[in-house]
């Protein structure tokens, strides 16, 4: 159900976690992948290792950043798929955030997701490309975890914007669907204090383990397929039942 032979995608924060791991699953579905990432060592090896897929260094939150990104992806062909993943994931306690942090958090985690879609389905309206778009977003929204205020204020932003993008582009058969892992065991989580909290999230769990980025990769994909044409404006959550809505 995963072919995506003949399709480009671009994913955005691929060097590693959960952007690495989706871009493998896109990679061995058949697709041609253009890689973002502000880590230009790490997305430029994921690129040579799969080999179907280019690097670019791009900060999204960045209008220029992502301007330049699309005019190579244009300039190849354009794309069929966006999967916005790339977000810094901050472990900062309420009296510690200032407006810098805020702004910092937003910046990439919200505006980043809105100027990658905004360039995104132009380019897929101009080449009349029923696309898909689909965004990483967090369950932290629906359980309001503690030292992450800014960035579960823009995850729920992620969570309306997908809603309201599906609403307005639903007419040119583009799909925007979004995806809400738990905590998962990536790069960015083992190197923080988030790793502490597998135990306590593995109690609230339907099914028992811990998540891995391997495991949100096959709910991407089946997205970014012909098959999903039917689906728009949803948010599928995906953490081992975790929270149950």
């Amino acid at each position: 159900m995963d072919d995506l032979s003949g399709k480009t995608a671009v994913v955005t924060g691929a060097a590693q976690g959960i952007g690495a791991a989706i871009a493998r699953r896109l990679s061995k579905a058949g697709a041609t992948l253009h890689l973002a990432d502000i880590n230009e060592a790490g997305v430029a090896a994921l690129a040579a290792e799969l080999g179907n897929a280019t690097a670019h260094k791009t900060d999204i939150s960045d209008p220029a950043s992502v301007a330049a990104l699309f005019e190579t992806v244009g300039a190849a062909g354009g794309l069929d798929i966006l999967v916005n993943n790339a977000a810094i994931v901050p472990f900062v306690a309420w009296d510690d955030v200032d407006l810098a942090h805020w702004k910092r958090i937003i910046d990439t985690n919200l505006t980043g997701v809105f100027l990658m879609s905004r360039a995104a389905t132009d380019m897929m309206r101009a080449n009349e490309v029923k696309g898909r778009v689909i965004n990483i977003c967090s369950n932290t929204i629906f359980a309001g975890t503690p030292n992450m205020a800014a960035y579960v204020a823009a995850k729920g932003g992620v969570f309306g914007f997908t809603r309201a993008l599906a609403t307005e582009i639903g007419k040119y058969g583009i799909t925007v669907n979004a995806v809400t892992p738990g905590l998962t065991a990536s790069d960015g989580v083992m190197a923080s204090p988030h790793k502490e909290a597998f135990g306590f999230v593995e109690m609230l769990q339907a099914i028992p383990g811990q998540g891995k980025p391997e495991d949100i990769a096959p709910v991407v994909a089946f997205l970014a397929t012909d098959e999903a044409h039917w689906i728009t404006g949803q948010t599928i959550n995906v953490d081992a039942g975790m929270v149950r809505w």
